[in-house]
């Protein structure tokens, strides 16, 4: 578990059991990834990372630094359930989740009986240790992915987004790509559509409004994930990234940016904030903020999308 206090939207690491298997089933990487659903990026140089007053330091959100990445392909939205479930059904792949038996659940959405029955954690009770939620069960038993084909999956931990990644012959973007698509062109703006959160009233992306963690208006539409294209794409077509899920990073966790990328750690960088992120307590939801899990964690906030060589 990395030692960095965990936010609203980030819980504490699901941490294997003794003696248990790593990941099995990895189906091989391919060389020939469908482009479809794809956008091509021509790279350059970019200014990364913020200095925004509401920043949190401790994140390593700083210091505004030049990066430049080369040209790549990344998809312009979040993995969708029902293509995680194409690559379910061709390699028999069983999540992280499944295999541990349990997974991260909101408070908020559980029955009551759930609620009462289920672990919460100590500093952060809205979050529930569910007994079988996965990705096919977001909520735990009883509930399933009915008119929910088209939203990300969630409950996939670093390793299950990895596994999926190489089975669709690419992979998961780094933390530098991830932010240069993000931005849209734009330069050191809050957002990705620039430095108003809901310019005009407009509602730009699914996040929590209303008073983190008792009172959810769904004012922008949606209590929990929405579809991966709701709201307005950005200046590159990516959709959704800020708010809805946290996306997974190929990066090994990091503040110390003016050394070379590790190449080992304890956790995995995570981009884009969630459904759950609000201003009063976890506004990771502006293109420069991010937070990391261990690869083996898993919730019903986080998914990710993926990238491949230009």
């Amino acid at each position: 578990m990395h030692d960095r206090p965990a936010p609203c939207c980030a819980p504490p690491a699901v941490r294997p059991a003794a003696g248990r298997a790593t990941p099995s089933g990895m189906p091989p990487a391919r060389q020939d990834g469908d482009l479809d659903g794809m956008v091509l990026l021509p790279g350059g140089e970019f200014l990364m990372g913020g200095d925004d007053p509401d920043g949190i330091p401790a994140d390593g959100e700083g210091p505004v630094r030049p990066v430049r990445v080369e040209a790549f392909h990344i998809d312009v939205h979040a993995v969708t359930n029902d293509r995680f479930a194409a690559f379910v059904e061709d390699t028999g792949y069983v999540t992280e989740a499944e295999r541990i038996g349990w997974s991260y659940v909101f408070a908020g959405f559980l029955p009551a009986a759930l609620r009462r029955t289920s672990p919460r954690l100590p500093d952060a009770p809205w979050w529930c240790g569910v007994a079988g939620a996965c990705w096919r069960r977001p909520e735990g038993p009883g509930s399933d992915l009915d008119g929910r084909g088209n939203h990300p999956v969630v409950h996939v931990s670093w390793n299950d987004a990895d596994a999926y990644a190489r089975w669709a012959g690419k992979r998961l973007p780094t933390e530098a790509e991830w932010e240069y698509a993000a931005r849209g062109g734009l330069e050191q703006r809050r957002y990705p559509w620039g430095d108003e959160l809901d310019p005009g009233g407009e509602y730009r992306c699914n996040i929590w409004r209303g008073r983190f963690p008792v009172k959810n208006t769904a004012a922008d539409g949606y209590r929990g994930t929405a579809p991966v294209d709701a709201f307005q794409p950005n200046g590159f077509g990516l959709y959704n990234v800020s708010g809805n899920v946290w996306e997974w990073c190929d990066d090994w966790w990091t503040t110390d940016h003016a050394a070379p990328r590790p190449a080992s750690g304890t956790a995995k960088a995570m981009r884009g904030g969630s459904y759950l992120c609000h201003e009063s307590y976890c506004n990771r939801y502006r293109v420069a903020a991010r937070t990391a899990n261990t690869p083996d964690s898993s919730s019903g906030h986080t998914g990710f999308r993926c990238a491949r060589d230009a």
